[in-house]
């Protein structure tokens, strides 16, 4: 399932369209979010050896091109990208708001799956949740244009329940595992539900939020647009940044699935909690534009990236 994954979520996107066509009071569901991607980062936790954790921490190279491409260059990118629907202000929130995000929970595992570092994105997720989180009241004022208040809570919530927690689980089931049967029955049990766990994740994101996106599906076909186009272009710019930066293989993978791969499952929360209906719709359109993409990286980045022959 792991590698066929992304035809999978996208199979997902399409269920969680026909449920919430189905059951227009489907809508409700949105409270499960949180949780199901607390089990899905866990599940992501487990994959990764705690072991490698220290070595990956002391990459300070590729910590430093992490930062540097998530909060300056993307950053830049996302501004110029954004013109093109800053005449619509709910638009314009909605896809900087996704776009200044990077991604802490699956992209760890497309990164695996493209043969990318995936260790090193573990080591650096707490980082990159924590920089979003206050980098993100300065840069949205800056691409937007208006100053807009973010509470620091929904961030803060989300570095305990969707990192800290399913860190701290993994690492004690990992511990435990070694020599207690039941922790590593349960942790090879969460590993093989990785998929079906993101699966239901995204069923339940597009099935709660598909009646309002039927309204606003006019308002939404650019922002797709912008979404490709900004996939496209990352990825470009990204690798160019890698090659420059003469990373290997692996890490220059993983810094270019990072740049392309947004923090939308966990902005999510915050998008919802923000009195504008259209900024989560925008918000769920990036995943499904994300998800496409990501299937074509899985598969190109390995030919753009490649492994020097010994």
């Amino acid at each position: 399932m792991e590698r066929h994954q992304a035809p999978l979520l996208l199979a997902a996107v399409a269920a969680g369209a026909l449920l919430g066509l189905l059951l227009p009071q489907s809508a409700g569901l949105a409270p499960a979010i949180t949780p199901l991607l607390g089990l899905v980062l866990l599940a992501t936790f487990l994959a990764v050896p705690f072991r490698r954790l220290a070595e990956a921490l002391r990459d300070w190279r590729l910590l430093a091109l992490l930062g540097g491409v998530n909060f300056v260059l993307i950053p830049v990118l996302v501004w110029a990208l954004t013109r093109f629907v800053a005449h619509d202000p709910a638009v314009l929130l909605g896809a900087a708001l996704v776009l200044l995000t990077p991604c802490i929970d699956y992209v760890i595992v497309f990164t695996r799956l493209a043969g990318g570092a995936a260790d090193r994105l573990l080591a650096a997720a707490p980082l990159l949740l924590v920089g979003q989180a206050v980098l993100l009241p300065v840069l949205l004022p800056l691409v937007t244009g208006r100053r807009i208040g973010i509470e620091p809570a929904p961030f803060l919530e989300a570095l305990l329940l969707l990192i800290v927690l399913p860190l701290v689980v993994a690492a004690a089931l990992q511990a435990a595992a070694v020599r207690w049967r039941p922790a590593r029955a349960a942790g090879e049990g969460l590993g093989a539900a990785m998929v079906p766990l993101m699966m239901a994740t995204l069923i339940v994101v597009v099935a709660s939020q598909l009646a309002a996106i039927g309204d606003a599906l006019a308002r939404l076909l650019p922002a797709a647009l912008l979404f490709g186009v900004f996939a496209v272009l990352a990825t470009a710019l990204t690798a160019l940044v890698a090659r420059t930066a003469r990373l290997d293989a692996p890490r220059g993978r993983a810094l270019v699935l990072s740049a392309v791969t947004r923090n939308s499952l966990v902005v999510l929360p915050l998008a919802l909690a923000l009195p504008e209906p259209l900024v989560p719709l925008v918000v769920v359109t990036q995943t499904v534009v994300e998800l496409a993409a990501l299937a074509l990286l899985v598969r190109l980045l390995p030919l753009a990236l490649p492994t020097p022959r010994a």
